[in-house]
């Protein structure tokens, strides 16, 4: 399995945590590691939806819990 393919893999569905937690985690691991920049912009709401099979909504509220942790 790609790289890519686990970290989609990684949203759990039947977890407790929500999607978005579980996606903003996500993103913030790809801002710590180098693969997407901290001073530039997450990819677009619809992208992520795209990339990880989620609604837009769900990745929008991820985009807001990034936010909220600064």
């Amino acid at each position: 399995m790609s790289d890519a393919e686990e970290t989609k893999s990684s949203l759990d569905p039947m977890s407790a945590r929500p999607l978005y937690v579980q996606l903003a985690d996500i993103i913030a691991g790809k801002i710590k590691s180098g693969e997407l920049a901290p001073d530039r912009p997450i990819p677009s709401e619809n992208h992520l939806a795209d990339e990880y099979g989620v609604a837009r909504l769900t990745a929008r509220r991820a985009a807001q819990e990034l936010r909220g942790e600064g």
